[in-house]
């Protein structure tokens, strides 16, 4: 904390507040501050009033209650809490950096009310708008660009929270889906595959290859789903549970 204290800073303070209040601060720049009595004048000169009483420094709770009176005032002119140091800070030389900061802060406060300070920042003034009430409601049926933006997506046709909407691309050629049998994009794609004759969920669908001429399959051929039976045939097959005569005809 002891480096980041800038001794031409001081020199500029010093310079401010000897011309601010007409009174002479003394070799020791921290030490003829310690007893809070030209802090005082100084918030007084900048806002008069602002300390009713300065006391004259006889002990030192007399100099604590005249800092503790100029950080009050200070609050009050407008300088930030943040910015306002400790009472130790000053009195028991703890962190001069901390007071060198305040006193910066009070000349930029006073710079941005009109004073004429040559040292620190003059603050932005604020500027507050004022809005009818009408173009606030109108506001609220426009989703700004904080929300996000749905990049100009129309949401024209758009169901019920929690219902299913069918997408589909009209650059492709392809109709819209009606029902609800067929598979939308949503819940993923069937590569161009065709769903003409499906079956409702959890019943058994035959399946066959036109090309190889083969005939829809019947209910007692084992189906492609359940395996291969490698060209076998199953003709005279008897029910479950019951013996099945297996026998070569060329011995017969």
């Amino acid at each position: 904390l002891a480096q980041k204290y800038d001794p031409q800073r001081e020199r500029e303070l010093r310079a401010w507040i000897e011309g601010t209040t007409g009174r002479r601060i003394g070799d020791s720049f921290m030490d003829g501050l310690k007893d809070g009595v030209i802090l005082c004048e100084l918030i007084n000169k900048l806002q008069p009033g602002s300390v009713q009483k300065v006391n004259e420094p006889v002990q030192n709770w007399h100099k604590l209650e005249n800092i503790g009176n100029f950080l009050r005032a200070i609050t009050r002119y407008g300088v930030k809490p943040h910015d306002i140091f400790e009472a130790n800070d000053l009195f028991e030389n703890t962190n001069h950096t901390q007071v060198q900061s305040t006193l910066i802060a009070l000349a930029s406060q006073a710079k941005t009310k009109g004073n004429n300070v040559s040292l620190g920042v003059k603050y932005a003034e604020k500027q507050q708008r004022r809005f009818h009430p009408e173009k606030l409601r109108e506001g609220r049926n426009i989703i700004g660009l904080q929300m996000g933006t749905n990049k100009f997506a129309s949401q024209q046709g758009m169901t019920a929270y929690g219902t299913r909407r069918h997408l589909y691309d009209p650059k492709l050629g392809t109709d819209q889906p009606l029902d609800q049998a067929t598979i939308s994009l949503q819940m993923g794609t069937n590569k161009g595959a065709s769903q003409a004759g499906m079956t409702a969920p959890g019943t058994k669908r035959q399946i066959f290859e036109p090309a190889l001429g083969m005939e829809r399959c019947d209910t007692m051929t084992i189906g492609l789903q359940m395996g291969s039976n490698k060209g076998a045939s199953q003709q005279g097959m008897t029910v479950y549970g019951l013996p099945r005569q297996v026998y070569d005809p060329k011995y017969c």
